[in-house]
């Protein structure tokens, strides 16, 4: 049998590794447009077609595959003219990969089902790095008939698939992963310009922490980072750090559930965007307390 025809829009850092890892593994593809040039000619090389909209995209495939920014990029894409949403008929199936307002998806499901399209959520865990080695985590929310079906392209870019529950459990449980992973880099952000400034030796802070409990690949990459004057090992932005925390804030309020330590740490990161670290890597939240405390964290190379 013939892998199913795949559509992709979002050729950024993680999109790149997922479509080489498709075409690699014997999925036709076709890419929308792409405003950066660099990651798409290997793409041509290998096979993989460009499309000029998104009903375009929708026209020539069979799953077609989100990996954008968040929902207001997702709505774009579903529902602008020539979006995939005018394209959509019955067979047809959208995986969003982005992180993103479970109500959105909720409300784009909906739109999908009304023309026989199927719907399907499933954000990713881990680095562009692992994108590039077909190694990601994907978290997917489905009926059991449509993740047995989705597998085998899943499989062309994730070491690891998790179906995680109905339509919609694949972008909440994103939310609270995210949310337990931010809090641990603004906790890492705020220790070390406590320690910093108590006097306490960083290296040795990093060897205590790395041998006991509290250590994890958050901490060897942001607190090892930041020992060696590097801050950009964890390549996730500070931007979309507080755009996660956003939808995840607004999810525990739509419930509703008390969420003190969520709100706060989604204002430690508005905060950093506040002071310009948008666009850096979230390790850069140790130079957000640099510039709050007035003081040098980190030696810079």
């Amino acid at each position: 049998m013939t892998n199913p025809r795949i559509g992709f829009i979002g050729i950024g850092m993680m999109g790149h590794g997922m479509a080489k890892n498709l075409l690699a593994k014997g999925f036709p593809l076709t890419f929308l447009v792409h405003r950066d040039r660099s990651r798409t000619s290997d793409l041509l090389a290998a096979g993989a077609k460009e499309a000029k909209s998104p009903a375009e995209i929708a026209n020539a495939s069979d799953i077609v595959i989100l990996c954008v920014t968040g929902s207001p990029q997702v709505e774009d894409n579903v529902f602008r003219a020539g979006g995939l949403l005018e394209a959509a008929r019955a067979g047809l199936t959208v995986v969003d990969t982005s992180t993103a307002e479970p109500g959105s998806t909720a409300r784009i499901r909906e739109a999908f089902a009304a023309k026989g399209t199927t719907y399907v959520d499933a954000p990713l865990a881990r680095t562009p790095k692992e994108a590039e080695e077909g190694r990601l985590n994907t978290m997917v929310g489905a009926d059991d008939a449509t993740f047995a079906r989705l597998k085998p392209a899943f499989a062309a870019y994730c070491e690891n698939i998790f179906h995680v529950g109905p339509p919609g459990a694949g972008h909440t449980l994103k939310l609270v992963n995210n949310f337990m992973a931010l809090t641990i880099v603004a906790s890492i952000g705020e220790a070390f310009a406590v320690a910093a400034k108590a006097g306490v030796k960083l290296d040795k802070l990093f060897e205590v922490v790395s041998q006991g409990a509290l250590n994890s690949p958050i901490f060897q990459m942001m607190g090892g980072g930041a020992i060696a004057g590097d801050l950009t090992r964890m390549k996730f932005s500070i931007a979309n750090a507080a755009k996660d925390l956003r939808y995840y804030t607004h999810l525990a309020e739509s419930l509703p559930i008390a969420s003190f330590l969520g709100e706060a740490v989604h204002q430690s990161f508005e905060q950093a965007v506040a002071l310009g670290f948008g666009e850096k890597l979230v390790p850069s939240m140790i130079e957000a307390q640099e510039k709050l405390n007035g003081m040098q964290i980190v030696k810079r190379p």
